[in-house]
Order: C-alpha cells, then sequence, then structure tokens
C-alpha cells in the first residue's frame, strides 16, 4: 500500500510544549517496520514551532504571534529534519525534505511539479518527510493545519490510506472526557457527524477535529480509506494495518467509483477560487443530478470577482448555496457577456468539475 501518515503537534510535544523525541522515535521503529513489510510511505509531520521553542529563548524580547512562528519554525524546521534524519538512518532508510505552501497548489503545474518530485523519492526508497514552510506561510492563504495538507498529499498521490495521528482514539458520539461517550468506528459516506464535532482546538496544533473531519470526509469521498487514531498509543501503526480491529480508532469508509487527478486536484482548491458563478435552479438540478453533466453558459445568472480563463471558480445556486467548484474557459468579463447564451461552450466542463 502507499500510505501517509500525518503526524499532529499533540503527539510529538510534551505538556511543557517542546518536542517529545521519544516519541518521534517509536514513531520512526513503526514507519520502518512498515518500510520492512513492502509500503511506500509518506510522513506529513508537525513539529518544527514546538522544535524551536525548546531550542531558544526569546530573551525578554516582545514577539508578535506571526514572528514567533516565523522564528521558531526556522529554528525547529532543521532540527527537526536531522532527527528524522538521524532516526531512520538507523534503519538504512533515506528521508528528503518537502517544506510547501498553499499557494504551491494553486496551479496546475506546480501541483504536478510537487507530485513529480515525490514520485521520484518514493521510486527510488526515499521517504518523503513534508511540512508547511511556516516561516513564509504567514498570510491567510495557509493551510488550516497540517490535517488538510495531508489530505490533499494523499489526493494528489493516489494514496491508499491516509493515517492521521493525533492526541484521542478518534471521533467520539460524546465527550471524548466523558466515561459513557465512545469512538465510532466506522463513517459511512454521507453520515452526518455534526452532532458528535467537538468544536474546541487542543493542545499546540491550529486545527481541530471539525477539521480533521471535513478533510477525511472529502479524502474518502475520492476513494481514499481515511483513520483517524490516536498516535500516543504504543504500536498503533502496525495495528492499524495489520489488526485494525484490536485497536481504538475512526475509519471513514472510501466512496467506490474513480476520480480522476484532475477532479482530486479541483476537489481541494476551493480557497484558490477567484470568483462566484450563480446558476439557476434548472442548473443546478442538472449538475445534482449525478449525470456526467458540464456547465453551460445558459444556466449562468450572474458572475461575480475577477477570474481569467482557466482559474478556479465556485458555483453556488441562486440562494446562494454551494454547488461545485471548476475552471472556468471564460475571463470574467467574457462569462458575463455570454451569460445565458445556448450556442457557446461550457463554462465549467465536467472534467474539470467537482462537487460540493
Amino acid at each position: 500500500m502507499r500510505i501517509v501518515i500525518k503526524v499532529g503537534s499533540n503527539v510529538l510535544t510534551r505538556e511543557n510544549g517542546k518536542l517529545d523525541v521519544t516519541r518521534m522515535s517509536a514513531i520512526v521503529d513503526q514507519i520502518a517496520w512498515l518500510r520492512g513489510k513492502g509500503h511506500e510511505v509518506i510522513l506529513v509531520s508537525s513539529g518544527a514551532v514546538a522544535s524551536g521553542r525548546g531550542e531558544m529563548k526569546t530573551g525578554g524580547r516582545r514577539l508578535d504571534s506571526v514572528s514567533q512562528r516565523q522564528l521558531f519554525s526556522a529554528l525547529g524546521q532543521a532540527k527537526l529534519i536531522n532527527l528524522y534524519y538521524n532516526l531512520f538512518r538507523e534503519y538504512g532508510i533515506h528521508v528528503g525534505q518537502v517544506l510547501t505552501m498553499k499557494e504551491s497548489f494553486a496551479t496546475r503545474r506546480e501541483y504536478l511539479n510537487q507530485r513529480a518530485c515525490m514520485t521520484v523519492m518514493l521510486d527510488n526508497g526515499v521517504i518523503p518527510i513534508v511540512n508547511e514552510n511556516d516561516t513564509v506561510s504567514v498570510t491567510e492563504l495557509m493551510f488550516t493545519d497540517n490535517d488538510e495538507l495531508s489530505g490533499l498529499i494523499a489526493s494528489m498521490m493516489d494514496a491508499d490510506v491516509l493515517i492521521i495521528l493525533s492526541n484521542i482514539d478518534g471521533i467520539f458520539d460524546g465527550a471524548p472526557d466523558n466515561p459513557s461517550s465512545s469512538v465510532i468506528p466506522r463513517v459511512e459516506p454521507g453520515r452526518d457527524l455534526s452532532d458528535y464535532i467537538q468544536q474546541e482546538k487542543s493542545g499546540f496544533g491550529r486545527g481541530g477535529m471539525t477539521a480533521k473531519c471535513n478533510i477525511a470526509r472529502r479524502v474518502a469521498d475520492e476513494g481514499i480509506r481515511v483513520v483517524i487514531a490516536n498516535g500516543r498509543r504504543d504500536n498503533i501503526l502496525a495495528d492499524l494495518v495489520t489488526s485494525p480491529g484490536t485497536t481504538l480508532h475512526t475509519e471513514f469508509v472510501p466512496r467506490t467509483g474513480e476520480v480522476s487527478n484532475v477532479k482530486k486536484w479541483i476537489a481541494h482548491s476551493a480557497s484558490f477560487a477567484k470568483g462566484t458563478v450563480r446558476i439557476n435552479a434548472r442548473a443546478a438540478e442538472a449538475l445534482r443530478s449525478g449525470r456526467a453533466v458540464s456547465l453551460l453558459m445558459v444556466g449562468v445568472t450572474a458572475v461575480e470577482g475577477e477570474f481569467e480563463e482557466g482559474d478556479i471558480v465556485s458555483i453556488t445556486d441562486h440562494d446562494g448555496r454551494p454547488v461545485g467548484i471548476g475552471r472556468s474557459n471564460y475571463s470574467k468579463d467574457e462569462a458575463a457577456r455570454l451569460a445565458g447564451r445556448h450556442d457557446v461552450r461550457p463554462i465549467v466542463h465536467y472534467d474539470y468539475l467537482y462537487m460540493e
């Protein structure tokens, strides 16, 4: 199998916020075991900021949150990758660092360049260790956290499984600290979990269970099995692969049917949308029917924003409810001029359309 493993900050840090090297070593041991069984592994690892925080003090100087993040991540990423390098070297395994930003997924060319880079690493027995480049990713265009990044990587690399390691056992049907609550073992496609998701963000991570659930559902809809489990449990990765019924976790069951790589890229591109295309009720009904249909200009009622041909646009119905995401065949001015016409090419072809 090709497995993407995301290890969160709350797994890799101690209560004081510093890096837990013992836990990190245990995870490396398990990944080496997976490699020995013939599996390909891509590791998406948080921990740079925690590593940098433990490396130095700011000497009483006042730093805002952005400056702290830049400083600690710049220091910590070097320490983090060096630790991984030394731990994997004991098993004779090569690792390579991949630092990326959300902007690097915005265009199809950059998306494919990253895919090619990680493919050649895997083909040569190198484990890609991926993290967001926090030294420069300080604007609103940041990943929610590494859960979002791991979902993008799993989708881009056609993974069989995405394993998200957190500091709890999965999604509970109540408050995790309530003794009467229990872990939901399986989430079938389409199941609503909004009554169970805890909104709070925990510990040192930027995300929370809401982000994990949203990413897991989207990735599972693309045909990839997704598991949320407790990275602090001993031997958790081996147990999930060899005997998943013996350990607590939540599994999102993948939807059947093949999804093209282009559609996978589109599916994760909502935050890159340069504009909005509003459509009438008939067009919305056609797109939501499940049939392989493109969005025709005759169904367009209005366009908003500033976009060019090839840009990502959001598609909403007349009431503003999301319908899908797609790549526009027109600029905003062309689309506005041709809205409602029958005799022109679609504004979004089916091959470049992802339904919400």
